[in-house]
C-alpha cells in the first residue's frame, strides 16, 4: 500500500496568524494521564487525572514577532496543521513562558496549555 509522508512541513497558527515555524514541533492531545497502581502482590488497577494537553514548538526571532506579544497570550486557538493531513486545535489556551531566546540559532521556544486539544482531521 503506498505511503505519504509521516514527519517534515508543519504550519502553526495562533488565533488564525501563522507563525515562523522552525521546528520541533510536538502536539500532545491526550486528556488524561494513567499511572498503573501496584501492590506488593499485583497490580491492582490505575489512577486517571485530568492532563493539560500543549502544542509546543521552535519559532524563528525575525523582526516582526514580539516575544513580549507571544507571552501575554492567552484565551486563544492554536492550529498544528501537519505533514500528513492531520490538524490539532488547542483551544482556550495561553502561553506557558518564559520566552527564552537562543541567539545561536535565531529562534525560541513556544508553548501553548490549554484547556482541550482536538484532532480534526
Amino acid at each position: 500500500m503506498p505511503q505519504g509522508p509521516i514527519a517534515g512541513t508543519a504550519y502553526l497558527k495562533v488565533n488564525g496568524d501563522q507563525y515562523p515555524l522552525k521546528g520541533n514541533l510536538t502536539v500532545s492531545s491526550s486528556a488524561v494521564e494513567r499511572t498503573g497502581i501496584a501492590g506488593q502482590d499485583y497490580v491492582h488497577g490505575y489512577q486517571e487525572l485530568p492532563r493539560v494537553p500543549y502544542i509546543e514548538g521552535d519559532i524563528s526571532t525575525l523582526p516582526e514577532i514580539s516575544t513580549e506579544f507571544i507571552e501575554s497570550i492567552i484565551d486563544a486557538t492554536i492550529q498544528a496543521d501537519l505533514i500528513n493531513g492531520k490538524t490539532y486545535v488547542l483551544r482556550n489556551a495561553w502561553h506557558k513562558g518564559p520566552v527564552e531566546i537562543n541567539t545561536h540559532d535565531g529562534q525560541f521556544r513556544v508553548r501553548f496549555e490549554g484547556v482541550s486539544c482536538d484532532e480534526i482531521s
